[in-house]
């Protein structure tokens, strides 16, 4: 995720900077190594939300490990970029594995005259300090399929080969309507593209809603990787997207199935154990200051409420399947 000023026509994500793959067979020339790559994010970004949450609910912790970026952005030449801090645990604002103050660093260290956009998540590799990857929907995949031996005893199928079209003709239209949606009319250059944005996320969510009044998950009797795509966008629907974006016509709390869901899914082990309610409305109000000039953070709503119960384990199925959860949140990564 990138930080994005008021721009002169509707958003538009750009594709990944660098899409190397690593996989447990290296069949495309980089390897899945325990301790070779570490894994830059900021806990703000949903993007980013996704590939933490299946390196968690995957076992990879100690495969992988995890820097986290400030959530408030540093101007750098003009533009706002990733840095590492105090604040957020690294010494001398300097990332202690990488080296780093600034996730750019990995980037010019793989390309020099690489001059485009840093976004997170980025992989980089821990011997040479190169990004190897910002390609979030890549990473999450490849987590979930391609990592053999170094996932955890009893890690979860999140992307069932039987499932996988139905997991992506549904991703695809949560992805344009929703997880992009709400971005699309957040940053809406005039009425007509805002108008057009929030109908179509109110839409889908209405579409998931009835989806999700039968069903305990999107698709499948257990959690698949449809769920993470969409709960890292629930999560900061009624704290960010509804007021700061002006998707103000319902809250996430407003529906009764999608909100017992969005509960469900943070009361399992991997989702509300990485999220960081903080981090979230920090930069979304202090960076984004096209629309939020006097970068005043909101206060709530109340976090409390994503802890109440949801009931939803009367509709059958169970989050892992023959799986188990993951174990307890390793020690320097709690939220």
């Amino acid at each position: 995720m990138r930080a994005n000023r008021i721009p002169t026509e509707e958003i538009r994500r750009e594709p990944a900077a660098f899409d190397d793959r690593v996989t447990a067979d290296g069949r495309f020339g980089r390897a899945a190594e325990p301790g070779r790559f570490r894994l830059v994010v900021s806990r703000a970004c949903p993007w980013a939300h996704r590939v933490v949450v299946t390196r968690r609910l995957m076992g990879l912790e100690g495969a992988v490990s995890l820097a986290v970026t400030d959530p408030r952005q540093e101007d750098i030449d003009g533009d706002p970029h990733w840095v590492f801090t105090e604040e957020t645990g690294s010494p001398g604002d300097r990332d202690p594995v990488l080296g780093i103050h600034a996730l750019r660093e990995a980037y010019l260290a793989r390309d020099p005259h690489y001059d485009g956009g840093v976004s997170v998540p980025g992989l980089v590799d821990v011997d040479n300090g190169h990004l190897v990857s910002n390609d979030y929907d890549r990473l999450s995949l490849d987590m979930a399929t391609e990592w053999g031996g170094l996932v955890r005893d009893g890690a979860p199928d999140l992307y069932p080969a039987p499932l996988r079209d139905e997991i992506e003709a549904l991703g695809a239209d949560v992805y344009r309507d929703l997880n992009n949606g709400v971005y699309r009319a957040g940053f809406a250059p005039d009425q007509a593209h805002y108008d057009a944005a929030v109908a179509g996320v109110f839409a889908r969510l209405d579409a998931l809603e009835e989806r999700l009044a039968s069903r305990r998950y999107l698709v499948g009797d257990t959690v698949t990787m449809a769920d993470v795509r969409l709960f890292t966008t629930l999560v900061r629907f009624d704290s960010v997207y509804h007021g700061h974006f002006k998707c103000n016509v319902r809250k996430l709390a407003e529906y009764p199935a999608l909100w017992a869901y969005a509960r469900d899914l943070f009361q399992t082990p991997g989702f509300g154990d990485t999220t960081d309610h903080d981090h979230i409305r920090i930069h979304y109000y202090y960076v984004h200051t096209g629309i939020n000039p006097t970068r005043i953070i909101a206060a709530g709503p109340d976090p409390r409420g994503w802890l109440t119960a949801h009931h939803r384990e009367e509709l059958g199925g169970s989050p892992f399947g023959a799986g188990t959860a993951p174990g307890p949140v390793p020690e320097g990564e709690r939220v």
